[in-house]
């Protein structure tokens, strides 16, 4: 029987050397995915999301490395593999789309080109003929056009991303991550920059596509209504770090940390009618140097003295944690508090 869980990372730390010290982008971040589920990552720009995954891709570049932790994907620690099999695996089994698909793609090949570039580097089943295989590829790409809802997807193989709109874009993106049907799908950020009735049509072609292929999505972004609709669990990040995780419904009715609570406040929702929007106060942190403190403590409406010092995460219910000294107390240690 295979492991339920296809992604496991421990202690991820991430850091990037800069002029005025070390940024500790990602510090000690744990990620569990299950396979066939899709789990949500949310937080503000700046809170690690896309540096989590870029880091799980090995996507990292100098002046940024990753300076600890393991990656376990389906029983390989990737961080051990050496960059040919790395590579290999990149596209193949773990796909990413980026969140600007119009500097994502290559402006200057066809789209045509960038499907038939990933479909050579990893589809196994290819035909050793050149013809035969310019044929089967073309016919494969055809159909990946066409299965997320790009018109007359035959003719539009010759055409460049910059005669596509957005949302066509974002499809053509996703069509290309999905060519060689990977099992995990990194979708960062898929709804940035379209409108609502595009965002609509990009996350529901996801949901039907990971049931359709039967993978597990990992969905980043900053909308927690979007993780409310299509996502089995949540993982709430902040200044670097996992503050509160757990299935969405129960962390969207009842957040467990004050930065989650903050987050929903400042959405509208539809039963909240009449009610005011509540913004969360300053910004996040810079990244170097941080004080041994809760990171959220400053902008934090419930933060005492007790607050001036790190805590891990804790759990706070079947299946859920979170980083907050007031909040993740059992309940005999809150009545003495």
């Amino acid at each position: 029987m295979k492991d339920p869980i296809l992604l496991d990372v421990r202690g991820l730390r991430t850091v990037f050397d800069t002029r005025a010290g070390r940024v500790c982008a990602v510090d000690g971040v744990d990620v569990i995915v299950q396979r066939g589920e899709c789990l949500g990552i949310v937080g503000e720009s700046g809170s690690g999301k896309s540096v989590t995954f870029a880091s799980v891709m090995g996507l990292v570049r100098p002046p940024g490395r990753v300076e600890a932790g393991e990656i376990i994907f389906d029983g390989v620690n990737l961080r051990q593999l050496p960059p040919r099999q790395m590579q290999a695996l990149r596209g193949r089994d773990i796909a990413m789309t980026m969140q600007d698909a119009l500097t994502a793609l290559n402006p200057t090949l066809t789209i045509g080109e960038q499907l038939a570039e990933m479909l050579a580097a990893h589809a196994d089943d290819l035909p050793r003929s050149r013809s035969d295989r310019r044929r089967v590829i073309r016919a494969r790409s055809v159909d990946m056009l066409t299965l997320v809802g790009i018109p007359s997807a035959g003719d539009r193989l010759g055409q460049y991303p910059h005669e596509f709109s957005g949302g066509m874009r974002q499809r053509i993106m996703i069509a290309i991550a999905l060519a060689s049907k990977p099992r995990l799908l990194i979708a960062d950020e898929p709804t940035t920059a379209l409108d609502v009735t595009i965002q609509a049509q990009v996350l529901e072609l996801i949901s039907n596509l990971r049931a359709e292929f039967g993978m597990s999505v990992v969905l980043i972004t900053h909308d927690l209504g979007v993780v409310a609709e299509h996502c089995d669990r949540v993982m709430v990040m902040y200044a670097g770090q996992v503050v509160e995780e757990g299935p969405t419904e129960r962390v969207i009715s009842d957040p467990r940390h004050p930065y989650t609570r903050g987050l929903l406040a400042s959405v509208l929702r539809p039963g909240l009618r009449g009610q005011p929007i509540r913004p969360i106060r300053g910004q996040v942190p810079e990244l170097i140097d941080l004080l041994p403190q809760c990171r959220f403590m400053d902008r934090c409406p419930e933060a005492d003295e007790d607050c001036r010092h790190l805590i891990d995460m804790r759990p706070v219910g079947p299946g859920r944690r979170a980083r907050c000294i007031r909040t993740a107390l059992p309940t005999t240690e809150k009545a003495k508090a």
